[in-house]
């Protein structure tokens, strides 16, 4: 996925009202970022980090900026931008680059499966019929492991329900982790955080779900899924 116009580099002052971010950018001048980032953002958002912005000339737009990457001090890359997940998994399917998905003929967006309350990021077509797959940004590091969620999550849980039901009913369903932090090696399911996101996964799991994660090479002009990741359950 390659940035559309060249980022704008600064260094962090501050991440505040969940999607705000205030950034002194090489210039000197001090600008207001959106922060397309739901998350907690635990070890992405620390004050002094390197970060970079995509610029808009939408007049639109209440914010000119959109953080997209952050730097850490051990010079660690984050996806800042959560959207640009579903990107990453949608050039990953085009290009065939998920090994599990090598066979995918189609793939359509936003699809909800007939029968199911839940829309799903993606229906991928194959010779033996659809399936579902679901995309989570991860970049949550701690200890040289990564982990998902890094906040509560009712509606992830949701999902992993329904994507179980699917693989219960014989629809292939996948969740997939995309790992948009180039220090995370292997990533597990946050049970200290939310017990019941991680029971729903273990059920889904039991049932049939299958889940990968994939890892990311990120740099100022693009990211790119380069590397399948080790899923510790």
């Amino acid at each position: 996925m390659q940035f559309t116009t060249p980022l704008l580099h600064g260094k962090l002052i501050r991440r505040y009202k969940r999607f705000l971010a205030d950034v002194t950018l090489d210039s000197g001048e001090e600008v207001v970022a959106h922060c397309p980032n739901t998350g907690a953002m635990t070890g992405c958002a620390e004050p002094g980090y390197e970060v970079w912005l995509s610029p808009s000339n939408n007049p639109k737009r209440k914010l000119a900026y959109t953080w997209e990457l952050a730097k850490t001090f051990d010079g660690h890359f984050i996806g800042i931008n959560t959207h640009n997940a579903n990107k990453l998994v949608a050039e990953a399917l085009d290009n065939k680059a998920i090994a599990e998905f090598s066979h995918v003929q189609d793939w359509k967006a936003e699809v909800t499966p007939p029968g199911a309350d839940s829309r799903f990021d993606f229906r991928v077509t194959t010779a033996e019929g659809d399936a579902y797959i679901e995309v989570k940004s991860v970049t949550l590091l701690e200890e040289g492991k990564g982990y998902f969620p890094d906040a509560r999550t009712t509606r992830g849980a949701k999902h992993c329900e329904t994507l179980g039901n699917l693989a219960a009913a014989g629809v292939p369903a996948t969740l997939v982790f995309c790992v948009q932090h180039t220090g995370i090696r292997e990533v597990r399911v946050a049970e200290h955080i939310d017990p019941n996101y991680a029971a729903a996964v273990k059920v889904a799991h039991d049932k049939g779900m299958q889940i990968i994660a994939l890892g990311c090479e990120i740099n100022e002009q693009n990211i790119m899924v380069n590397q399948s990741l080790p899923v510790i359950l």
